[in-house]
């Protein structure tokens, strides 16, 4: 497949095709109740905002989440669950040149739904959850040269352990670290503090600053790649 790398651009990514994920997942345990987690989509949204300003032609594969990318060139295909988000981000990735992976997927959903709101009982509510389609890893795969992959790892302990040994295992191009353990960092807040890791094992560490800043320090790496 012919890629998009020698056009002549007027902006750091004009002529490239960019695809993202962001937001939660839902995984439903019966028809009123789910499984999922905080995020607000802030920082995938504010990446897929970055990448428009440079002139990539974004599709953002969107969780659901109350906001909404403030440039209307992106392109948004909502999606609910683990299984949705998978399969638009597989059908989709070999059609794009960048690929950035920052929605937190859910790892496990429920083996059975229930057809019925499951009501309160005297004993204990047991619910087995199998693994879910594990996006990162299947896109590695799929990974043609040229193509450029980023993954998200958000830690609680041995972050630039866990963060390289993610990077090496799922092909990816540089991984973009969050900590738990940083105040004002994480779901549901404006600000963030990430730690960029590529396959070379250069680490950059920045400071607390707003998501739309992280995610120019983000597409700023994309672009290097590039060049």
């Amino acid at each position: 497949m012919k890629r998009s790398f020698q056009k002549k651009k007027d902006k750091p990514l004009s002529g490239y095709k960019l695809l993202i994920n962001a937001g939660p997942t839902r995984e439903k345990i019966d028809p009123v109740r789910f499984i999922s987690n905080y995020s607000s989509g802030k920082m995938g949204i504010a990446i897929a905002d970055n990448a428009a300003s440079y002139g990539a032609d974004v599709e953002l594969v969107l969780g659901p989440v109350e906001i909404r990318p403030k440039s209307r060139e992106i392109k948004i295909i909502n999606v609910t669950s683990a299984e949705s988000m998978a399969k638009e981000c597989i059908s989709r990735f070999d059609h794009c040149d960048i690929a950035i992976l920052s929605a937190a997927v859910a790892d496990f959903t429920p083996e059975i739904i229930a057809d019925n709101k499951i009501k309160r009982g005297g004993k204990d509510l047991i619910i087995k959850l199998k693994p879910t389609i594990d996006i990162a890893s299947e896109l590695g795969r799929m990974k043609k040269k040229g193509q450029i992959l980023v993954g998200f790892a958000l830690e609680t302990d041995n972050e630039i352990e866990n963060a390289m040994s993610k990077l090496k295992r799922k092909n990816l191009d540089f991984i973009v670290l969050n900590s738990m353990n940083d105040k004002g960092a994480g779901f549901g807040v404006d600000t963030n503090r990430i730690t960029i890791i590529d396959k070379q094992n250069n680490i950059d560490k920045f400071e607390l600053k707003s998501k739309e800043e992280a995610a120019k320090d983000i597409i700023d790496k994309v672009v290097s790649i590039i060049k």
